[in-house]
């Protein structure tokens, strides 16, 4: 009697799963991430100008302080304490 391997798939599925995770992985490099800033945030980065800016005022506020001379004023720091609280 003979017997044939009919019905029997060939086909390792191994391999073919194999294939195709090289498939995706040389897919995926087509294409490269890209990051494109707005205008807005552009704006932004000039913070560093404003901290500077800060800076310098804070060391002027602390020379007046310590001179002496630095004067509070009584309304303003109450409108804006009543601001910052208001709900």
């Amino acid at each position: 009697m003979k017997i044939n391997n009919y019905g029997v798939n060939p086909i390792n599925p191994y391999k073919n799963q194999q294939l195709k995770t090289e498939a995706t992985k040389n897919a995926g490099m087509k294409f490269a991430d890209q990051i494109e800033i707005s205008s807005q945030a552009k704006d932004l980065q000039g913070i560093k100008d404003y901290s500077t800016e800060r800076a310098d005022k804070v060391q002027r506020i602390k020379q007046q302080i310590e001179a002496g001379t630095y004067q509070v004023d009584a309304n303003r720091l109450a409108n804006d304490v009543a601001t910052f609280y208001r709900l």
